[in-house]
């Protein structure tokens, strides 16, 4: 799939939208990518998964792994289309992120992180780490949406996305919108700090 379609794709369903954001980093945006909306259509979910599971083919994993909530389907349908089993990490009652709910991943497993959008990349970082303390090293890291304004330092680890945005993003203190007195939206899935 080419970048455009993919954008047409998020456009059509209402998963691309612009005003003022907060996204789930912290940071204000213009834009923000509603994922879930264009992954709420299973032949459109389908069909992002192959073309971004064609990224990590040699890899081979055997287990995918996405955090909740962003990385959850992206994750579900990734590790369908190569055959392996899709797990998810989740906040527990602490804030922190966590496997749980049975699910297990050894040293031995082939593993790769899936994240719907990637801004500063904290929530794959924190899976990384859950990874790391079970002395796993993933194959890779997939994302639909790569929207960090910087370079993200994923330790070494291969990072692929289907697109890749270029569009500023602010501290509340630096935030246009927000000198304008712009209403701002809280579209993300992490709680208030």
């Amino acid at each position: 799939m080419r970048e455009m379609e993919i954008m047409d794709l998020f456009t059509k369903t209402g998963a691309y939208r612009e005003g003022h954001f907060r996204l789930s980093s912290g940071l204000h945006s213009a834009f923000y990518l509603q994922c879930a909306l264009v992954l709420q259509d299973p032949v459109i979910a389908a069909r992002l998964s192959e073309a971004l599971a064609k990224k990590f083919t040699r890899d081979r994993p055997d287990v995918v792994i996405g955090p909740a909530m962003g990385g959850v389907i992206i994750a579900y349908e990734v590790a369908r289309v190569m055959g392996a089993k899709a797990i998810f990490a989740e906040r527990n009652d602490k804030g922190e992120m966590a496997i749980r709910r049975g699910f297990i991943v050894s040293p031995n497993d082939r593993v790769l992180v899936v994240e719907d959008v990637l801004t500063t990349g904290k929530s794959v970082k924190e899976v990384l780490e859950l990874l790391k303390k079970k002395e796993i090293t993933p194959v890779g890291i997939a994302a639909l949406v790569d929207r960090s304004t910087e370079m993200i330092d994923f330790d070494g680890i291969k990072h692929e996305s289907l697109i890749k945005l270029n569009v500023p993003v602010f501290t509340e203190a630096d935030c246009p919108f927000c000198l304008e007195g712009i209403p701002m939206t809280k579209p993300g899935s992490r709680k208030e700090l």
